[in-house]
């Protein structure tokens, strides 16, 4: 089996990761959906742009409207990136801390690392002409309107500033060298590199460019820390944390002999520094061995430890990364009630 099926969602094993590629193949990228994958015609697709920070402001119902074709008539890009639900770990708040978080119970495969094939989105505002005093851009997609209880959120969306869309943000048709998928929105979806997976807006419809700041339920309900300890007002997130993860099933069985274990580190803020790895609980403590190829762009750093003489019995092992930027994983990730960003060493 290659995932764990949460319905509308399913989370990738890392047991059956092959240590082996760079790459996650795009029928083994984990999914999330909010309702059902919609299905859309390239042909008759379209991508609407409208707004005050346009350099000539235009409504809503006079917006200037991409074809596909058009899209791709610009110089094509691509960038390497790992794409990271926010709640990935979700379920070690409860197994690991014995806290009750709300949300889908992601282990850590809610995560891949894929080469994007796509346009800049710098280049889709300078061809249209961004106002200076422009701020923040909000990314609707096209997948039905999310309904909890009695609540219509209306359509998936979310507002990023004006900088990331004019630093590596990307407007994706391929990933890997392959047309998206339709649970990966097909046919064209934004991405945002190293942000929250929501961030990425797939079935992507329309870009709303804004001299104000844009909000929606996804930065003010949704994809903020809440709890006793967090203020009313908490931001909303952005840069995805740091996080390990072996390349193992939870409860694998391992030969009493010499063996290599390999496992992936990853952090939106950047590239991979270093990885200690624990044979014994958390007892010692080694430096895995990163594999340097494979530090491309913003994906994830492979890695790999020896272990010399595993003995008969049950062993716990742990993996703990540290960033570029300095960032390492803690020992206890900080409570929140909708279970995101568990960081922690697994």
């Amino acid at each position: 089996s290659y995932f764990t099926d949460f319905g509308t969602n399913a989370e990738m094993l890392w047991g059956s990761v092959d240590p082996r590629p760079y790459l996650t193949p795009q029928s083994r990228l984990f999914v999330r959906n909010h309702t059902r994958t919609p299905q859309i015609s390239r042909t008759t697709y379209a991508l609407r742009v409208f707004g005050d920070g346009l350099s000539t402001p235009r409504t809503e119902d006079d917006a200037l409207s991409f074809t596909f074709a058009d899209l791709q008539r610009l110089p094509h890009h691509e960038l390497t990136a790992v794409l990271e639900c926010t709640g990935n770990g979700r379920r070690f708040f409860k197994d690991q801390q014995g806290q009750t978080v709300s949300g889908t119970g992601w282990s850590l495969g809610a995560v891949g690392t894929v080469r994007w094939n796509g346009v800049r989105l710098r280049d889709v505002l300078t061809s249209i002409g961004l106002a200076p005093d422009a701020v923040s851009i909000q990314a609707t997609g096209l997948d039905d309107p999310f309904v909890s209880g009695t609540t219509d959120y209306g359509r998936v969306r979310r507002p990023f500033p004006v900088g990331k869309a004019l630093d590596d943000a990307i407007l994706a048709w391929g990933m890997n060298g392959e047309d998206l998928l339709p649970d990966h929105g097909y046919p064209l979806r934004l991405v945002l590199p190293g942000w929250v997976g929501i961030a990425s807006i797939k079935w992507l419809g329309s870009l709303e460019v804004s001299r104000t700041e844009l909000t929606s339920p996804w930065n003010t309900t949704f994809y903020r820390m809440t709890g006793p300890q967090w203020p009313a007002d908490s931001p909303p997130l952005t840069v995805n944390p740091v996080r390990s993860a072996w390349e193992l099933d939870r409860d694998a069985v391992l030969p009493s002999r010499p063996v290599t274990l390999t496992g992936r580190s990853w952090s939106g803020a950047g590239r991979i520094s270093r990885v200690s790895v624990s044979l014994d609980g958390g007892e010692s403590w080694r430096p895995a061995v990163l594999d340097r190829r494979s530090r491309e762009d913003e994906g994830w750093t492979q890695w790999s430890v020896r272990w010399a003489d595993p003995r008969p019995g049950r062993h716990e092992l742990l993996a703990r990364a540290t960033d570029e930027q300095g960032r390492t994983q803690p020992l206890v990730a900080v409570f929140n009630t909708q279970g995101y960003f568990f960081d922690a060493v697994v």
